[in-house]
């Protein structure tokens, strides 16, 4: 079951295709580590079939590995030693909109001190905790997506597209000590009527028409780093994917805290102008994901 499980989810996320079956893509990993079992079995006379199985799960061992091969050779952009220059955190973070824990996550977010935060499923109320305590400023504020900043942005050029299913984005530019950066959040939608691949296209279009050099986009993008389209998205603009698998999700099982996250869908992009310092994952905080931190330095301080 695991053996055919995973060679569908491996050829999926390598021809991109949509729906359940691209679904099964994004639990490579477990497939990877579920089909070593059933190789090492194979090799038991006991075993009714055991060549049939032993050849199907090797090659579904096999594509999985490729998959998390190739996102752990991948070039991850720059990186610099913490003790770089004019260094900014930048927290992503899908707070759910039924988590009634606003006040741990607006103390908790207070006390890391980030230049930039951004929430997917953000709350009115927790807008208004974040203002209050911290003076913090809102971009989209009125939404269920939001930038928060000490400072107000610059500016706000939010493209437009003549297209259905375009995501869920904000945007704007801000002020930091080493100059002017654009800031996009996202989230994709995969209710009913709604694929990954034409949001996915759509944001390739509003990135193309936005700075890029010194760009940083973060968002629930609902795909981990083995699916075809986050591997599409990769290849599409000169940003860099800095989270690589740092898994997000689930945070919570049946509203209980649930330690091992297996998912990495929460992302943070950023430009050639950028390299990274660190990737770590934040505590529960309510959710059904887990806080991505990710601290940049330019690369030309």
């Amino acid at each position: 079951m695991f053996s055919s499980a995973a060679a569908v989810g491996s050829v999926a996320a390598y021809a991109g295709v949509g729906g359940v079956v691209s679904l099964l893509a994004h639990f490579t990993p477990l497939y990877l580590g579920a089909v070593i079992p059933l190789v090492l079995a194979s090799f038991s006379r006991l075993l009714v079939w055991r060549w049939t199985i032993g050849i199907v799960s090797a090659v579904a061992f096999i594509m999985s590995g490729l998959l998390v091969l190739r996102e752990v050779t991948r070039d991850a952009g720059p990186s610099v030693a913490s003790s770089a220059r004019d260094q900014i955190k930048i927290i992503q973070f899908n707070a759910l909109r039924s988590n009634q824990d606003v006040g741990r996550i607006a103390e908790w977010l207070i006390a890391q001190r980030p230049d930039i935060v951004t929430i997917s499923e953000a709350r009115v109320d927790l807008r208004d905790a974040l203002a209050k305590r911290a003076g913090w400023r809102a971009a989209g504020g009125h939404g269920s997506l939001m930038i928060f900043t000490a400072r107000p942005y610059l500016k706000m050029d939010r493209p437009r597209l003549n297209q259905t299913h375009t995501p869920s984005f904000v945007n704007a530019t801000y002020g930091v000590p080493s100059g002017p950066i654009e800031v996009l959040t996202t989230h994709f939608n995969r209710r009913r009527g709604y694929t990954v691949r034409p949001q996915r296209e759509a944001l390739e279009r509003i990135v193309e028409k936005l700075p890029q050099q010194r760009m940083i986009m973060t968002g629930d993008f609902n795909a981990t780093p083995w699916s075809g389209e986050i591997r599409a998205l990769d290849r599409a603009s000169i940003l860099t994917r800095r989270t690589g698998a740092t898994a997000s999700w689930p945070a919570q099982v049946f509203g209980v805290r649930w330690p091992l996250p297996f998912l990495a869908i929460d992302h943070v992009y950023a430009g050639p102008e950028w390299a990274t310092v660190r990737v770590e994952r934040g505590p529960w905080l309510g959710s059904d994901h887990y806080p991505i931190i990710v601290t940049l330095a330019p690369t030309k301080p």
